[in-house]
């Protein structure tokens, strides 16, 4: 169990943290505090999960024992096998996040792009597929904003997905996706290409400051039109927020009141602005721009072929697969890993 699962190093690692942890005044500084304490925990369960891979192999050597007479040891070892190469394949995706924010939670927005009513079905399609890997992930998901279309599917959606690394896993998807099928949507039965685009910010706390002026802010209340009871469909409880300097525009409906959803919409233009915010540091703020607006032809990262032949291919790694329900249904880890190892070799060949 070597190479990412370096356990010596992690040990090492827990024992400086611990001696951090015990020293004077350590809590003097909460927010440095916090971040270590938190860094303690991630050890201690990544050391927890190696333990885990370690009794796995144990007890695979031993039904490899019996698998060969026993048709219930022979099970017994598929079924650990196929567990373990799963879990294995997780913690090496996970292995490959070392950003700042990585491992926070995730606020993302669906935006329904070129190709019409079919788009705005697409844009209710990589909705689900998402809300469908969240929920095999074990993360939990509140959907904040929903706009419908005009006839079908959505123009756009923001949802929070809560769990360690949903930011750092969902950042890769972010950009503009493709769909080519015969449309749903037209007698003719031709076929027809769609697009819609998923942006992400990694959620943040109160303890890292995020400067925004009263006066650059556009604040709006409207009748809710979707999900959240029957208070929201008799009062203006809906709130668009619009940051004028930057003009980030985040809305939020599907909390009880007008205060409930102005204070999350605050939280998702705080988390957008610290994304913004870190892509100029790194010197791709217009190539995000980009990206966002113009979400048609030649942007894509990922193309959704339902015809005439099925697959789905990641423009950026060139990774591919033929089953095309499966990704659609959230089985997307193949290419969140691919693109991971992508990026990670693309940084060491500009080191």
């Amino acid at each position: 169990m070597g190479g990412f699962f370096d356990a010596p190093a992690r040990r090492a690692e827990l024992e400086e943290s611990e001696k951090t942890i015990s020293e004077p005044g350590f809590w003097d500084d909460q927010e440095n505090a916090q971040k270590v304490v938190q860094k303690r925990s991630r050890i201690e369960k990544a050391l927890q999960q190696q333990e885990g891979f370690e009794t796995g192999v144990s007890d695979a050597e031993v039904l490899f024992e019996f698998a060969a007479t026993d048709a219930d040891s022979a099970k017994e070892l598929q079924n650990l096998v196929a567990r373990l190469d799963k879990e294995v394949d997780a913690a090496q995706t996970q292995s490959l996040l070392s950003g700042e924010t990585d491992v926070n939670n995730a606020i993302c927005s669906i935006q329904a792009g070129a190709g019409g009513t079919d788009a705005q079905d697409f844009a209710q399609m990589l909705l689900r597929m998402y809300l469908r890997w969240a929920e095999r992930k074990g993360f939990k998901v509140d959907v904040l904003d929903e706009q419908s279309g005009s006839e079908a599917g959505l123009k756009s959606a923001t949802f929070r997905v809560e769990g360690e690394y949903a930011y750092g896993l969902l950042s890769t998807e972010a950009g503009v996706h493709r769909l080519v099928r015969i449309s749903p949507f037209n007698s003719g039965g031709s076929r027809e290409t769609s697009f819609a685009s998923l942006f992400v910010s990694p959620e943040i706390d109160e303890n890292i400051e995020v400067n925004i002026d009263d006066k650059d802010l556009r604040i709006d209340t409207y009748r809710s039109s979707g999900a959240g009871g029957q208070h929201v469909n008799v009062t203006d409880s809906a709130v668009r927020i619009t940051h004028l300097p930057t003009n980030t525009v985040v809305t939020c409906q599907n909390q009880r009141s007008q205060l409930q959803n102005r204070a999350v919409a605050m939280t998702v233009l705080r988390s957008k602005l610290y994304e913004l915010e870190l892509e100029k540091r790194r010197g791709d703020a217009a190539e995000l721009e980009a990206t966002k607006q113009d979400i048609s032809f030649g942007s894509q990262i990922r193309n959704y072929v339902l015809h005439p032949y099925r697959l789905v291919k990641d423009t950026r790694t060139k990774f591919e697969q033929t089953d095309v329900d499966a990704v659609l249904d959230g089985e997307i880890d193949a290419f969140i890993k691919e693109f991971l190892m992508f990026k990670k070799g693309a940084s060491f060949g500009n080191a």
